[in-house]
């Protein structure tokens, strides 16, 4: 029986079309990709369209497909087709993630749904539901959108989790997967990566209940409240707090990772750690990040674009770094091995939760 679903995916300020295509044999009647097939009005299949599939049969990997390539226009869209078969692994999300030009892979996962019944598709962090029906064997067809680029490829990666994944790492609660589908525009040639830079971010000194927007993520340059819940905890990069762990006059304006924050601020945040009631609670991760004074000065921080100029960056042991001060650049590498640096721009020095700290931050890609 084969199923479609529709619906719309916005990507940064562009608004896409999206629509699934869903192969199930699941007697779940209440599905929301129950929808039929439209074949035109006389009924006839539409015009066969080669189709970049990926494939993966955990049962039998003899045929597992891991990438597949097409050529696209500008303003078009390409099909691309994902058919993951379990056999002993239930499949419980499906993450999508696109890179345009070699720029890094991003989150695709702005939708814009028509109808609130389509919400049961989508989880907090941005992964597909895989219902009841589509727990073994999916069979989607997507529409890709070909960005507005000159040369380069847009590579989008598939793979499903066992439960909550993370968009930067493929291998957290995998079920199967990654592909890949690489849509090449012109000449395929991608131009020299380029920094992400986010600028005038800010954080505010944490409070106990965990209601300040205290942390950063450098994958989507979103600030969060502690307490907004753990769809969203592999977002979370670093943290800010006022007023260091163990030193005496307690008065340094200070960053540290998630995964240290609770260890360096000195006090337990509501809503930092798993509690026992959330699902696979025990496995839970948090992000580390390691920080060290710049030989960058703000100058060169102002002037430096690409991404292989951060390369010279040397991870540090060093989760927390204190005493902060406007004018500083700090060093950094997240989780997942990405080099940055931050320059601090303003600090309202104090414990109060309107007390706070801007900066800039780039990062490589």
């Amino acid at each position: 029986m084969k199923k479609t679903l529709k619906t719309t995916f916005k990507f940064g300020f562009v608004i896409l079309a999206l629509t699934f295509f869903v192969t199930s044999c699941s007697s779940d009647d209440t599905s929301i990709f129950d929808t039929p097939i439209d074949n035109g009005e006389d009924g006839d299949d539409d015009e066969e369209v080669e189709v970049a599939t990926i494939v993966f049969n955990e049962a039998d990997p003899s045929g597992d497909i891991a990438s597949a390539s097409a050529s696209g226009e500008v303003g078009t869209t390409v099909p691309g087709r994902v058919i993951f078969t379990s056999d002993a692994t239930t499949q419980r999300r499906l993450y999508i993630t696109q890179n345009i030009s070699g720029q890094g892979d991003m989150p695709f996962n702005d939708f814009a749904l028509d109808s609130d019944d389509l919400d049961k598709a989508l989880k907090a962090d941005g992964s597909i539901d895989l219902d009841g029906a589509t727990k073994k064997e999916i069979d989607f067809t997507f529409e890709l959108p070909v960005p507005d680029i000159d040369n380069g490829q847009i590579v989008y990666t598939f793979w499903t989790t066992k439960g909550k994944g993370d968009f930067r790492d493929v291998t957290k609660r995998l079920a199967l997967g990654a592909g890949t589908i690489t849509v090449t525009v012109g000449t395929g040639t991608n131009p020299a990566a380029e920094v992400r830079s986010y600028t005038d971010i800010q954080l505010f000194a944490p409070a106990a209940d965990g209601t300040t927007e205290s942390f950063f993520s450098l994958l989507n340059e979103e600030v969060y409240r502690i307490n907004e819940g753990p769809e969203f905890r592999a977002f979370w990069d670093f943290g800010y707090y006022f007023g260091a762990s163990g030193v005496s006059n307690g008065q340094e304006s200070s960053f540290a990772s998630t995964a240290t924050f609770d260890e360096s601020f000195g006090f337990e945040v509501e809503g930092l750690k798993p509690d026992a009631e959330e699902d696979d609670a025990a496995n839970e991760t948090l992000n580390e990040m390691y920080f060290s004074t710049s030989t960058f000065v703000a100058a060169e921080f102002d002037a430096l674009s690409l991404s292989g100029e951060l390369d010279i960056i040397v991870k540090s042991t060093n989760q927390k770094i204190t005493n902060l001060q406007v004018g500083d650049v700090i060093e950094f590498v997240d989780n997942y091995g990405k080099k940055g640096i931050i320059k601090i721009t303003e600090i309202e020095a104090g414990f109060n939760n309107n007390d706070f700290i801007r900066f800039d931050v780039k990062i490589q890609p």
